[in-house]
C-alpha cells in the first residue's frame, strides 16, 4: 500500500479549507442557537441495534459496522446524526418539557456514496424540534433552515418541498390502489415514469405533472384533490411558504421519495447556487421510544462540505512579525483582527509563512512591496 493514500471517498481537509469549514459550522450553529436550539454532541459510534431501531425506517442505512472488542457487540459508525439526536431526546432528555429544540454538528461516515456525492465522510450540521407535529413547528424549522443557509453563505438558495406520505393517503381514500401495486406505483411516480404510472394506476398521472414552481404546482394538487384528503397538508404547505416570503426560491415535487424514506407528511430539500446536488434535507418524522411509544419531530441537516467548497478560497490575510517584534505589538494587531505569524528564527520570511502583509515601520504593509 502506498504511504499517504486514503480509502476511496475519504479525504483530508487542509488549510485554509478546514478553517473555513469550522467558521461556517460556528455561524450556522449560532443562527440555530438564537432560535433556542441547544447543542448536543453524540459519539461517533454506538450499538448498532439501538441506532437501527430509533427511527422507523433505516437508522442504519449505509452504516459501517464492526464488532466492539470490549463489549463483543456490533457497533455502527453513524451515517447520519438524526437518529442519535432522536435517542438523546427519547432517553437522556425524556423528562424535558416538549418541544425540545436541539442542534448538532459532526462527522458522519457512509458505507457507500452516491455518484453525485462521492465523499463517504462528511460534516453534518442540523436542528431537530422534537415533541410537536404542527404546521407552526414545521414552519419554524423551515425558517431556521433558511437562516442557516444564509449563515453558511449559500448563493441563490432554494427549497424543494415534497409530501412523502402522499401516495399512502390517496391510496387509502379517494384514489384506491391494490396493495400489491403500491410499491411499484410509488417507485414509478418517484421516477416520473408516466408510461408505467398509466399502466399501474392512470388516475395518478396528474401527479407526474404536479411538480415545478411552488404556486402553480400547489394549485394543480388542489385541483386533483377533489375529495379534500390532502387539504390539511396543502394548507400547511401554503402557510409554511408564506412564512418564508421571498427569501428563497420555492418548488414542489409532491411524489419525490428518494432520501425521504422515514419522513411523514412533509419533506424538503435545500439547494444553493450552482451546486449540482442538494446541500441539505429535512422534514417531519417519528421517533420510537423504548416502550414502543411514538413521538413526532421535525428537523433538517446541512451537508457542510459542499457549502464550504462553494464559498471558494477564504480570506487568508496574515501578518508577518519579523524576529524581535515586541509581543505587545503582536497582541495589539490580533485585537484588531489580524492573524499574526511570528518569525522564530532569523531566516524566516513572509513567503515561507504564507503571509500577505509584514509588520514594518509601525504598520502593516503589503508583503509584495518587500
Amino acid at each position: 500500500m502506498t504511504a499517504g493514500l486514503l480509502p476511496e471517498g475519504l479525504h483530508d481537509v487542509l488549510p485554509p479549507s478546514a478553517d473555513a469549514a469550522a467558521a461556517l459550522e460556528a455561524r450556522v450553529l449560532e443562527a440555530a442557537r438564537m432560535h433556542g436550539y441547544e447543542r448536543v454532541d453524540p459519539p461517533l459510534a454506538e450499538f448498532a441495534d439501538g441506532l437501527a431501531t430509533r427511527l422507523k425506517a433505516g437508522g442504519l442505512t449505509g452504516a459501517v459496522r464492526y464488532v466492539d472488542p470490549v463489549s463483543g457487540e456490533t457497533l455502527a459508525i453513524r451515517p447520519d446524526i438524526t437518529a442519535q439526536v432522536a435517542r438523546i431526546a427519547a432517553t437522556r432528555m425524556a423528562h424535558h418539557p416538549r418541544p425540545v429544540r436541539l442542534s448538532y454538528a459532526g462527522a458522519v461516515l457512509r458505507l457507500r456514496s452516491p455518484q453525485l456525492a462521492p465523499e463517504r465522510a462528511q460534516r453534518q450540521i442540523g436542528c431537530e424540534l422534537i415533541g410537536l407535529d404542527t404546521v407552526a413547528a414545521a414552519a419554524e424549522v423551515v425558517g431556521v433552515a433558511v437562516e442557516a443557509l444564509a449563515a453558511a453563505g449559500a448563493e441563490s438558495p432554494s427549497i424543494d418541498f415534497t409530501l412523502p406520505d402522499l401516495l399512502d393517503t390517496l391510496a387509502a381514500g379517494p384514489l384506491p390502489v391494490a396493495p400489491d401495486r403500491i410499491a411499484a406505483l410509488r417507485d414509478r411516480l418517484d421516477a416520473k415514469d408516466a408510461g408505467s404510472v398509466a399502466a399501474l394506476a392512470p388516475e395518478y398521472l396528474p401527479l407526474v405533472e404536479a411538480a415545478g414552481p411552488f404556486a402553480p404546482a400547489l394549485e394543480r394538487l388542489r385541483a386533483l384533490d377533489a375529495a379534500g384528503a390532502l387539504a390539511s397538508r396543502l394548507d400547511g404547505l401554503e402557510r409554511i411558504a408564506a412564512g418564508i416570503g421571498g427569501a428563497v426560491t420555492l418548488t414542489l415535487d409532491p411524489t419525490e421519495r428518494h432520501g425521504f424514506e422515514y419522513q411523514s407528511w412533509l419533506g424538503f430539500s435545500l439547494f444553493s447556487g450552482s451546486i449540482g446536488r442538494e446541500v441539505g434535507r429535512g422534514g417531519t418524522y417519528t421517533i420510537l421510544h423504548e416502550d414502543g411509544a411514538e413521538e413526532t419531530a421535525t428537523g433538517f441537516s446541512l451537508f457542510a462540505d459542499a457549502l464550504v467548497r462553494q464559498g471558494g478560497s477564504p480570506d487568508r490575510r496574515r501578518l508577518f512579525l519579523p524576529l524581535g517584534t515586541p509581543p505587545a505589538q503582536g497582541a495589539a494587531m490580533r485585537a484588531q483582527g489580524w492573524v499574526t505569524v511570528a518569525a522564530l528564527e532569523a531566516g524566516d520570511t513572509p513567503e515561507a509563512q504564507l503571509c500577505t502583509h509584514v509588520w514594518a515601520g509601525g504598520e502593516a504593509r503589503d508583503a509584495a512591496s518587500f
